[in-house]
């Protein structure tokens, strides 16, 4: 569990990366990090501007410090995500941040899905999907539509006999 001050620093730092990203600027860097900032993080950075989705991308495996992860993912989700145009510099004050900061990824049955606990992670040797705890629960599906959306999301038949199925859980904040 990251603590009130940590979630702050990188709520701060995910603007300012995120608005760099927008302005054409190089990303910020973080003096001193301390604590949890430092250890490896999984982590996605989620952009919405006006409450719509704008950008969210993130790392599934924990390959660097959580500060860089959540940097590197907050440019990545403004000016990268392929869905979306790159954020521009007018829509930062209407900008909203979310960070899920993922637990490891572990294998799961499919009747072991809790909707709104797990968040799914499909794999399989030429395609993968991720969809986070909070998606099902945004859109009202049960734990089968929840799997079925994920491979979806992967490009994979569901149940795809090919595929692994991982679950993981989110440490989620937003700022207020």
């Amino acid at each position: 569990m990251l603590t009130p001050d940590e979630r702050r620093t990188l709520l701060g730092l995910a603007r300012e990366s995120a608005a760099a990203a927008a302005r054409g600027e190089p990303a910020p860097e973080l003096r001193n990090p301390d604590g949890a900032l430092r250890e490896k993080g999984a982590v996605f950075v989620t952009l919405r501007v006006g409450g719509e989705l704008r950008g969210c991308i993130g790392h599934v495996e924990a390959v660097e410090p959580l500060w860089e992860s959540v940097r590197d993912m907050a440019r990545s989700a403004a000016g990268r995500d392929s869905r979306f145009s790159p954020l521009r510099a007018q829509e930062l004050p209407a900008l909203e941040i979310e960070i899920s900061v993922l637990s490891p990824i572990t294998p799961l049955r499919p009747e072991e899905i809790r909707v709104g606990t797990h968040g799914l992670y499909v794999q399989s040797p030429a395609a993968s999907g991720l969809l986070l705890p909070q998606v099902a629960v945004e859109w009202g599906w049960d734990a089968s539509e929840f799997l079925r959306r994920t491979f979806e999301k992967a490009g994979l038949p569901p149940g795809d006999p090919g595929a692994r199925l991982s679950g993981f859980t989110v440490e989620r904040f937003s700022d207020p």
